[in-house]
This record gives C-alpha cells, structure tokens and sequence, in this order.
C-alpha cells in the first residue's frame, strides 16, 4: 500500500505534448480522489517540454522536500535532430525559417563536432523556454514577437554519441547535467556543422539511476490506484 502523504516516489513515461505541469496535476488529481483528502503535496524532480517524452520522477507528501536532490542528478536523453534547417523553437514548436546545405556532413565530420560538446561548456538557453525574464516565461516574449537576451547558463555534458545516422537526420545519445536544454545543443550542433539543425524527437531515457524502462503511464498509475 503506498503512503502518498509520508512519501513516495514515483517514475511516470510523460506522454507527448503534456506539460510536466500536466502530469502533476493529474497525479494529484488521482491521490486526492482515492484518499478523499485535499492539500497533497505533489511535485517534479525536472521539466520536460512539452514535445518531449520519457521519465519524470513525482514526488508525494513529505518526499517533496527532497526535490532538489533528484534535480541534481545527470540526465540521459536519445535525441533526433534534423540537419539541414532551423526554426525558432529549436524545435517542431514553430515552423522552418532558414534552411542550410548538407551535403558535406558525413559521420567523420559528426565525431569531430561531437567531441566539442563534451566537458564544461556555457550555453545560451532557447528563446522559446520557460526561463524567467523580469518575472515572466521567456516563452511568452518570444511568441509575443519580443526579443530578449538571454545569459548564457554553465552546463556539463558527460557523453555525447551518434546513435543513428542517415543524412539529414542524427539521433544522438547525451548525458548531461540539469539546466541543460537539448535544444540548445542541436542548435550549436548545427551551426558547428557549418549548417542547421532543429530538434525533431526527445526522449529522457533517465535521471541518476532511474531508468525509463522502469517508468509507468499515467493510465498505468491511474489502474494501480483502483486496486489499492
């Protein structure tokens, strides 16, 4: 029997086009409902974008408090980007606004590229991201048409490697610390490349030592919760 106000940790698959805000308030939503009991604390140990899928740790009840120890922790990520084109976003968000050629990326080229991104490195988070400017998402400047500069934030990236290769798109496998926006990587990547790239898929596939593999759905937790 899990006790959701002493503490417990759970491993959700976010689905695509969630909101990590989405999955906690649907979790919170289940408990409340099965204890009968409002003011249960639930929370994220890690934002995902909404186009992105893969692992969230939820915290419940006194187990909140220790939140920030599960953010700390390195991130594993399988990431499809497409060479060739950017959009604002970095991502499928927004629609293509430059394309660039290809034809002289090859996995060689890739390798050395890769090499650059690994180790200590400051990277310039996405307009599109819901980093606070003077209080308000910088999203929100963005699709307002605003621009805004950005500081660049200091990151580590643990391992970066070529998953799969097919011109004009990679899939990437990278470790990396919290604060790191894969979408910002697949921009730099591309602009290394001497062309242009956007994030197509992303997949958190874990956080420390907790595996995707051993996550649920939210329809998975919403079934264990009957039978409790």
């Amino acid at each position: 029997m899990m006790d959701f106000i002493k503490g417990e940790l759970i491993l959700i698959d976010k689905p695509l086009n969630w909101t990590s805000f989405d999955v906690v308030k649907k979790i919170r939503r289940n408990i409340i409902i099965k204890l009968n009991k409002t003011g249960i604390k639930v929370g994220h140990a890690g934002t995902l974008d909404p186009l992105a899928t893969g692992l969230m740790i939820i915290c419940t009840g006194k187990l909140t408090k220790e939140i920030s120890k599960y953010q700390e922790y390195h991130k594993e990520y399988i990431a499809t980007l497409k060479l060739g084109a950017t959009t604002p976003s970095f991502d499928l968000e927004t629609d293509i606004d430059k394309t660039y050629p290809v034809d002289h990326i090859d996995e060689v080229l890739i390798h050395k590229t890769l090499k650059d991104y690994t180790g200590e490195l400051y990277q310039i988070p996405p307009s599109y991201s819901a980093k606070f400017i003077n209080g308000i998402r910088a999203y929100k400047y963005a699709r307002s048409g605003k621009e805004i500069n950005l500081k660049p934030s200091r990151i580590y990236i643990k391992e970066i490697k070529i998953i799969k290769f097919e011109l004009p798109v990679l899939e990437i496998k990278v470790i990396c610390s919290k604060g790191t926006y894969i979408r910002s990587l697949v921009r730099d990547i591309g602009k290394s490349l001497n062309s242009g790239a956007h994030l197509i898929k992303l997949v958190r596939t874990a956080i420390g030592e907790y595996k995707l593999n051993e996550a649920i759905s939210i329809e998975d937790f919403e079934r264990q919760l009957k039978f409790m």
